[in-house]
């Protein structure tokens, strides 16, 4: 980032690539170290002899923190824009780091949690609202690209726990301190080139959203939230129990299960990239449709085959599921224009809740059925997909 990172804004309908870059990279950042968290819950149910339900409350804890208070940012930055208070978020992040870092109990890493959950809740609303800023009318693009950067660094994190803190102890996870640190750094001149954009836009008169009724806005966002509830509860039956599911089906060890966890993240990552683009050109119902439902027959295969075809339908599914996100959001974005901040941070804190939510009730029926359970009954989620059809088309056109 430099200096010059105003200039970027040269042509209003052009796509400012390099702030698109900053907060992609920003988001990297961010998810890689809030993915440290899911990644470790091994070494902390050993270190600590947890049970499959601590785990999930030790995820509930930072989801929930995240999903309470994103709304709220939103919302409330919509009418006063903060454009520093990224770099407060981030810090959130970095305390809670160092907090999970030297934790001697599991009330400690509860605490610890929770604030990296408040970093992301600060952190969120505000980094999509600069994506659409930077979008230049590319609205999709803009957020797969803001996406990509997020479940990148989710991806990340499980290889870096294998490779640094399972190693090195738990103590090692304070290394990543000066990752926070460099995100600060580019978040700052983020913030610089955001608080010009106020400046340049005020008093411009907002978009118009759809011809609907109130009542059919309301359905619609209801819809949404439903599939977005059918696709984080069956990532959290991945994200945080899939190493366990490979150490007790396959008997993997812990680092070789964190390398699988990593494939499947990997996909996740590299699915997001696809959903903005492709809504924007053919839209956004068609690529919610697609990515839900169409991973239903991958679901329900994975718990009947052996570990190479486990390991391949894992990246189908990440690599499909992902897409559905980024459509979502601009849909709802289109669908209620001028609340961006307040949509970012509906739609990023449910599906933090609902994934903290999953993750408890699957800890649960995990201890009280087995893991393998879990995934039975998780395969038939996507189905929910169905619903897709009660959505109506947007004809939104490009913003100028």
């Amino acid at each position: 980032m430099s200096s010059t990172l105003a200039a970027t804004a040269a042509s209003q309908g052009d796509t400012r690539y390099k702030v698109l870059g900053a907060i992609s990279v920003s988001h990297f950042l961010n998810d890689l170290l809030q993915s440290l968290i899911i990644a470790l819950y091994p070494l902390f149910k050993s270190n600590y002899d947890l049970s499959f339900t601590q785990i999930g409350l030790l995820s509930l804890a930072y989801q929930i923190t995240a999903s309470l208070l994103q709304p709220v940012v939103g919302f409330y930055t919509d009418k006063r824009p903060q454009p520093y208070s990224l770099v407060l978020g981030m810090g959130c992040t970095l305390s809670g780091l160092l907090l999970l870092a030297n934790a001697a109990s599991f009330p400690l890493l509860l605490l610890g949690a929770m604030v990296v959950g408040l970093g992301s809740s600060i952190f969120h609303p505000e980094s999509s609202r600069v994506a659409r800023m930077a979008s230049g009318g590319r609205h999709g693009l803009a957020q797969s690209i803001f996406q990509v950067g997020g479940n990148g660094g989710t991806a990340l994190g499980p290889l870096l726990a294998a490779l640094i803190i399972i190693p090195h102890g738990q103590g090692s996870l304070a290394w990543f301190a000066v990752l926070a640190l460099l995100a600060m750094a580019v978040l700052l001149k983020v913030g610089q080139w955001y608080s010009l954009q106020q400046r340049r836009q005020a008093g411009r008169t907002k978009p118009q959203g759809p011809a609907l009724s109130r009542r059919r806005i309301a359905v619609t966002i209801g819809v949404l939230l439903l599939l977005i509830t059918s696709k984080y509860f069956y990532l959290a039956s991945l994200t945080n129990y899939y190493t366990f599911y490979l150490m007790d089906h396959f008997g993997l060890g812990m680092q070789d299960a964190q390398y699988h966890l990593f494939i499947f993240l990997f996909a996740v990552a590299a699915g997001t990239v696809l959903g903005g683009p492709i809504g924007d050109r053919i839209g956004r119902k068609q690529v919610i449709w697609f990515s839900i439902l169409g991973v239903a027959p991958f679901t329900l295969l994975l718990p009947h085959v052996g570990l190479t075809a486990t390991t391949a339908l894992s990246f189908v599914i990440g690599f499909i599921l992902a897409s559905a996100f980024s459509a979502i959001i601009v849909y709802a974005q289109e669908l209620l224009p001028g609340r961006v901040g307040t949509i970012a941070g509906l739609f990023f804190g449910f599906a933090f809740g609902i994934a903290g939510v999953g993750a408890a009730v699957l800890g649960h029926l995990a201890d009280s059925h087995g893991i393998e359970y879990v995934y039975r009954l998780c395969a038939y989620l996507p189905l929910m997909g169905v619903i897709t059809v009660l959505l109506p088309n947007l004809h939104a056109p490009r913003q100028r």
